[in-house]
């Protein structure tokens, strides 16, 4: 018995496209909290891949508390971390004790960063044209980063403190998955031999 299969590549990618952007949403429903997490790793991330250039200019700069402002960075970087973990519970009620200290952190972090900004364009303010163009540069990449950095924490912040309405609105969207009925009265349950 030969039997021809059409091809249907291209309807079986949308589909596995669909399952597995309706699994992503359903693993977002279980825990909402992913959405502030990724937030707050891509705003270490910002931070921690361009601290060669900010601790040359930190060296270079060598501004009142300057290298004070980048150690709370870090340190309130890596310590909002832990307490984003323990401050969401799997299948629990925020812990807001943790939240709250999340909330300093954050405070900390965005405060560190406008303070070391500060340094950085009263130090370019100070020298103008004295500034080796290579120098500039690498000031001003320190100087976006760390306004990249706050600004995402910033938003991080807000993020935390909006996650209960995130979780309302997703748990609104339909995500179950839709079966088609089979019409059992054609099916032949005969032997085959």
């Amino acid at each position: 018995m030969n039997v021809k299969l059409k091809s249907n590549t291209g309807g079986k990618f949308k589909a596995k496209i669909r399952e597995a952007f309706r699994k992503f949403i359903v693993s977002l429903k279980r825990k909402p909290d992913i959405i502030p997490f990724a937030m707050l790793l891509i705003s270490f991330l910002i931070y921690s891949l361009n601290l060669t250039t900010i601790s040359n200019t930190t060296a270079t700069v060598q501004g009142k508390g300057m290298g004070l402002c980048e150690f709370a960075i870090m340190l309130c970087s890596l310590l909002s971390m832990i307490c984003m973990l323990n401050a969401f519970p799997k299948r629990q009620k925020p812990n807001y004790k943790m939240v709250a200290i999340l909330m300093v952190l954050f405070v900390v972090i965005i405060v560190c960063d406008i303070l070391y900004c500060s340094m950085i364009s009263s130090t370019i303010a100070k020298l103008g044209n004295k500034i080796k163009e290579k120098q500039l540069a690498e000031y001003m990449l320190a100087q976006r980063t760390v306004i990249a950095n706050a600004i995402f924490s910033g938003i991080t912040a807000v993020a935390v403190i909006l996650e209960p309405y995130f979780a309302k609105l997703l748990r609104k969207l339909n995500t179950s998955v839709e079966i088609e009925e089979s019409n059992l009265s054609n099916i032949d349950l005969a032997d085959e031999e």
